[in-house]
């Protein structure tokens, strides 16, 4: 077995702005596992928010280099297991190393991940496209620019609804709301009307992670839907959504990757909640990962590869309705551009 990274610059077509951070590059490590002429690949991109750097993704993988390339390890749970302990800290580089084994184990049965899973295609839930805060004209150009079946709307302003209804004069996609931790009880509940009229979906994250109290208010007297993502990180924030959201957003990175995510989900389910994936503004390494977990979920945010002007890699595709549509090639179906 063979561990490699690389390193790339994503650049994005847009200045991306949400209500706590802002950023025209978003750098990206990607793992590359080699066996019996066969290669697997993960990705997990930096992120200052939660303390994620480049250097501090590499050194944690070569504290587990020796376990992964010298050791026996049957499946990728089973490495997902051995490396934690050592990868507690960062689980953004574990997520890249799971993903890159389960890209690699599926690959070696020559069978698409999600296959090799026992999954079938179906229907699978439409990705939406995000539209980060701007200026309202500057944001109406970026909706015009991607017409799309679905978007997703950063928020976090003073001016939150007006942004929403003028978007809203451009096209009859429906809407999902990413407020960030920006708002308070109070404002969650008094927008969750307004903007239920304007055809929004639910809104994710309205609170601080910290605001229990807020959300329970919010979750009971909000008009719309209300989605976990900062409060949802680890397998063990799940029970404790359930009477404060009614579903969750799952990102491989924050939990360390398909592994954790599975059981996540499956907790999910057993608690009534719903399920959704989202990404990290990955490349098509990374949104090729989410979607073999598409035929689990209710609602994905999987945009990251049509966010960025220079992806390093291929096997993305989305149909007219804005499905990731699910490849019989074996593995995750992606793989790094020849010569990279």
């Amino acid at each position: 077995m063979r561990l490699r990274y690389h390193s790339f610059q994503l650049q994005l077509k847009h200045t991306f702005t949400i209500a706590h951070d802002s950023r025209d590059v978003q750098p990206t490590l990607i793992v590359e596992l080699s066996d019996d002429g066969l290669t697997g690949f993960g990705e997990a991109t930096t992120n200052p928010y939660y303390g994620i750097t480049m250097a501090g993704m590499t050194e944690a993988l070569e504290r587990v280099r020796e376990q992964v390339e010298h050791y026996t390890w049957g499946s990728p749970e089973e490495l997902w297991d051995r490396v934690h302990p050592l990868l507690k800290d960062n689980p953004f580089a574990q997520c890249a190393l799971d993903n890159a084994a389960h890209d690699l184990f599926a690959r070696k049965q020559g069978l698409p991940l999600y296959r090799q899973w026992g999954l079938e295609t179906g229907t699978v839930p439409a990705t939406n496209y995000t539209i980060g805060i701007d200026t309202i004209d500057k944001m109406v150009a970026k909706l015009k620019e991607f017409p799309w079946p679905l978007y997703k709307i950063k928020l976090g302003t003073s001016h939150d609804l007006d942004i929403v209804r003028e978007l809203r004069r451009h096209t009859s996609s429906p809407f999902r709301i990413d407020a960030n931790c920006a708002w308070s009880a109070e404002e969650a509940i008094a927008n969750s009307g307004p903007l239920k009229a304007l055809g929004v979906e639910f809104i994710e994250q309205p609170l601080p992670a910290a605001d229990v109290a807020g959300m329970k208010e919010v979750f009971t007297q909000s008009l719309l839907p209300v989605i976990a993502d900062e409060s949802c990180i680890v397998e063990s924030d799940v029970e404790r959504c359930r009477g404060l959201f009614h579903g969750i957003n799952i990102k491989l990175t924050k939990c360390g990757g398909l592994t954790p995510a599975r059981r996540m989900i499956q907790k999910a389910r057993e608690l009534g909640l719903k399920t959704m994936v989202g990404c990290m503004t990955e490349s098509s390494i990374g949104i090729a990962a989410i979607g073999q977990l598409l035929p689990l979920l209710d609602y994905v945010d999987m945009d990251g590869n049509l966010l960025i002007a220079n992806d390093p890699a291929t096997g993305v595709e989305f149909d007219k309705d804005g499905r990731f549509v699910l490849s019989n090639r074996s593995g995750i179906g992606a793989a790094l551009k020849t010569g990279r």
